[in-house]
């Protein structure tokens, strides 16, 4: 596939890809020809996954990357009156938006960022496994099937308690981590799971402002209002692993924190909705826990 002759110093990488290949080799050919043609910024989609490989390798060889957001650049192509969709189309139309929305890096997570993110998945998929085993045990009648799952079942404990070891030796050896842990867990209802879960899956917690961060979380109330009618203010979007583990734990917290636990009965006593209280106490709960991250990052800059 020949390469795109765009006009302007961005580039969409999968139409190259395509051609080089998505791995080291490929990546390297690809990082070389943008080296060669000046191009400043190399845009792609998140794409489940399959951008991490290529979003890495590029940023150390020292191509600069971008990541948008795949359903945002397919709405933004069909605004242009792109409702074709193939791979020479989609790397034009992926690179033209990185140029209108005048797309910054997206700067690659450290190592420890990447293991903690990496551990704490795992930890995830490991307890899934281990809850449809158990429910599997209960089922069960046949002594040789239930002998079975007893071995599947220690075994996902084993690495369970062994996943998270190494979660919270990684924390605690970052000075900073350990700082924020700490500061996390000073609100009764946070359990270090969510702790870990917070921190890799929103590293920007503490840095943004309590609007922003409820917005990547998923958990901002989105404007629909026209002329004179105000309409409902749904949430929508956000990262899903954060929003759904603040869900979980919002209702907990608000057992044991009484500022929590009034604020859950003023809307009750209002009659809001149940999925409307859940919502609004898993926000409460995010902006809390920013502004005490916010808080631990300050003393942490002060003290070093």
């Amino acid at each position: 596939m020949r390469p795109l002759a765009l006009p302007i110093t961005l580039l969409a990488i999968w139409g190259l890809l395509a051609h080089a290949g998505l791995d080291a080799a490929g990546v390297a050919e690809l990082a070389t020809w943008c080296q060669a043609n000046g191009v400043e910024l190399v845009v792609m989609e998140a794409s489940g996954g399959y951008e991490r490989l290529p979003f890495l390798l590029l940023w150390e060889l020292g191509v600069a990357c971008g990541i948008v957001n795949a359903r945002s650049v397919r709405r933004f192509a069909e605004a242009m009156g792109f409702l074709e969709k193939t791979d020479s189309i989609d790397a034009a139309v992926i690179a033209h938006y990185g140029e209108v929305k005048r797309l910054q890096p997206t700067q690659p997570p450290s190592a420890a960022q990447q293991r903690l993110k990496a551990l704490v998945a795992r930890l995830y998929q490991v307890t899934g496994d281990l809850t449809v085993q158990k429910q599997r045990r209960s089922a069960a009648a046949d002594a040789e099937t239930i002998a079975s799952l007893d071995e599947v079942i220690v075994m996902f404990k084993r690495q369970s308690r062994r996943l998270e070891g190494e979660i919270a030796s990684l924390i605690d050896d970052d000075p900073l981590w350990a700082c924020l842990d700490q500061a996390f867990r000073s609100l009764k209802g946070v359990a270090s799971r969510t702790v870990a879960r917070l921190m890799a899956e929103l590293p920007e917690i503490g840095i943004l402002s309590n609007k922003a961060i409820a917005k990547l979380a998923g958990l901002a109330p989105i404007a629909n209002d026209s002329g004179k009618r105000s309409g409902r203010r749904p949430v929508r979007g956000g990262r899903a692993g954060p929003r759904c583990i603040l869900f979980l734990i919002a209702r907990g917290v608000a057992r044991y924190d009484p500022h929590f636990g009034a604020f859950h009965q003023r809307l009750q006593a209002a009659g809001k909705e149940k999925m409307v209280i859940r919502i609004a106490l898993a926000r409460k709960l995010l902006v809390v826990l920013n502004a005490k991250a916010r808080d631990a990052r300050k003393e942490f800059a002060n003290a070093t």
